[in-house]
């Protein structure tokens, strides 16, 4: 059963949309604007690091890289609820808001099972949103178990630290969280600026969803070669990206690719046709030199 559904996922995710994406400009980002992205990746790594009671990492280079950095709480297991944890960071003047990922076997499956239905985001964390706006039922539910306590410290920090803005990061299964916490999150708290910025995130939602986080969402999804955790949930399935790709070609260029599941093959939807085309190697990173985890 897994075998033919992995099979139709990767013939139809090859399915190419309107070729109107490819025809826009694939523009290379700047090193200083791929540098001003790798404070934000250690951040994204140091999710995977168990915290301890006293709120401190010592897994290593990626987890203390930001030095400076002002840990206000953190939760999770690992297992059944992914690490977490927020706090703020003086040398981006941010509060930062992190999520664990998970293997790429495990985002696979979880991505790609049959059982991988859509749904409307609950009302009550997610008030005036549209019910036409659904996302993957299994990242929405990781979501949920996490998101009144995350709301609380981010609140915690922001008055703590005199905060103006919030910075929500995440890999693979994390990066979907933080998708989901992006959109959260300004419906709850007001007067600051919220960014996302995911790595070798998976499609979240439906094209009203991606619709919605194109206009109220400002979003970077960082996407590592040939991964192929991104093309996943297919397109098939009514599973659209937001825009705000960049893509790390082959040659280690970062680009931004302008729109949403951009078809052009510097971007990952031409890149990376199907699952069999992936190297799951590439999910980790580079990132600029970051590999994500501990």
């Amino acid at each position: 059963m897994r075998a033919s559904l992995l099979t139709l996922l990767s013939v139809l995710a090859a399915t190419r949309a309107s070729p109107l994406f490819a025809r826009q400009s694939i523009t290379a980002l700047t090193a200083s604007q791929v540098a001003a992205f790798k404070p934000f990746s250690f951040f994204a790594s140091a999710a995977y690091c168990s915290p301890s009671s006293t709120l401190s990492w010592s897994c290593g280079a990626n987890c203390n890289a930001n030095s400076g950095f002002i840990p206000v709480a953190s939760g999770g297991d690992g297992a059944s609820v992914q690490f977490w944890y927020v706090g703020f960071a003086p040398a981006q003047n941010t509060v930062i808001v992190a999520h664990q990922g998970t293997d790429t076997s495990k985002i696979e499956a979880l991505a790609t099972d049959a059982n991988a239905y859509m749904t409307s985001l609950d009302p009550t964390l997610f008030p005036g949103v549209s019910s036409s706006v659904e996302a993957h039922e299994g990242f929405a539910g990781e979501q949920a178990k996490t998101a009144t306590q995350i709301l609380a410290a981010v609140r915690s920090a922001i008055a703590a630290h005199g905060a103006t803005h919030v910075t929500i990061v995440g890999h693979s299964l994390g990066a979907a969280i933080a998708l989901l916490d992006g959109v959260y999150l300004p419906l709850h708290v007001g007067g600051v600026t919220f960014k996302t910025i995911g790595y070798g995130m998976p499609r979240v939602g439906n094209q009203a969803f991606a619709d919605y986080v194109d206009s109220h969402v400002a979003l970077t999804h960082i996407n590592n070669r040939e991964d192929p955790v991104p093309i996943v949930p297919g397109r098939f399935l009514g599973y659209h990206h937001p825009s705000g790709e960049v893509h790390i070609l082959d040659s280690g260029t970062w680009v931004s690719c302008p729109g949403q599941d951009n078809t052009s093959d510097q971007c990952t939807v031409g890149d990376v046709g199907n699952i069999f085309e992936g190297n799951t190697d590439d999910h980790s990173g580079p990132y600029d030199g970051v590999r994500m985890g501990c």
